[in-house]
């Protein structure tokens, strides 16, 4: 199963009538994970007043968690859950700290700042999409290399190794979905002289210019 997540968390920052509130992003993929994330988060902000949190854990059936922390009922947790949906994200814990700054926000007030403060962090976060996929290796000779490097190249496909032999052997990532039409794409280009084997399943992301595989 295909799904947008968080690569590498980031921080982001508002002040609204002299209050501070600090969101930060996390890849978290069990909730021990979270707990320890809040906990980690409660030393290092010991002085702060709230720690309010949501996060969406799993893939299909995802368990959705939050907390408002002190604030009135329905103005935190629920506000930074919705930012987490509203990216589509998951395996993601989303933390707002708020520093108290001597005036009251209002319910609407606290909303806006806690949606807002989620969305900075996330902003300043590397967002992937996680695919389901398989490594494929094409094996073909040199008169294939640009077939085969165009149809890579037409479809977005890594090339992740390159072995130039006797042969020219690449590896390629593809998803799940998109493997039985690239083959025959392949033995069409080639008029079937290039060979295409399945190496494993994997679970990939491209970004960046980036690509990782999990």
């Amino acid at each position: 199963m295909d799904y947008r997540t968080v690569y590498e968390g980031g921080k982001g920052e508002i002040v609204e009538k002299k209050s501070r509130f600090i969101g930060e992003v996390f890849p978290v993929e069990k909730e021990e994970e979270a707990a320890e994330i809040l906990g980690n988060i409660r030393k290092q902000y010991w002085d702060a007043r709230h720690h309010c949190w949501a996060y969406v854990i799993g893939e299909d059936q995802a368990q959705e968690r939050f907390s408002d922390d002190g604030e009135p009922g329905g103005t935190a947790g629920k506000p930074i859950l919705e930012v987490i949906r509203g990216h589509g994200l998951k395996n993601v814990m989303v933390v707002v700290t708020r520093y108290f700054g001597g005036t009251l926000l209002g319910t609407g007030g606290l909303v806006r700042a806690y949606t807002q403060s989620a969305q900075e962090g996330i902003a300043a976060s590397t967002l992937i999409t996680k695919i389901d996929g398989y490594e494929l290796k094409i094996e073909t000779d040199y008169s294939g290399l640009g077939k085969l490097q165009y149809l890579l190249a037409q479809r977005g496909l890594p090339t992740v190794e390159a072995d130039y032999a006797e042969t020219v052997t690449l590896s390629t990532l593809i998803a799940a979905g998109e493997e039985a039409a690239f083959v025959e794409a392949v033995t069409e280009a080639t008029n079937a002289q290039a060979a295409v084997r399945r190496e494993r399943a994997c679970r990939f992301a491209c970004f960046e210019g980036r690509v990782v595989v999990f």
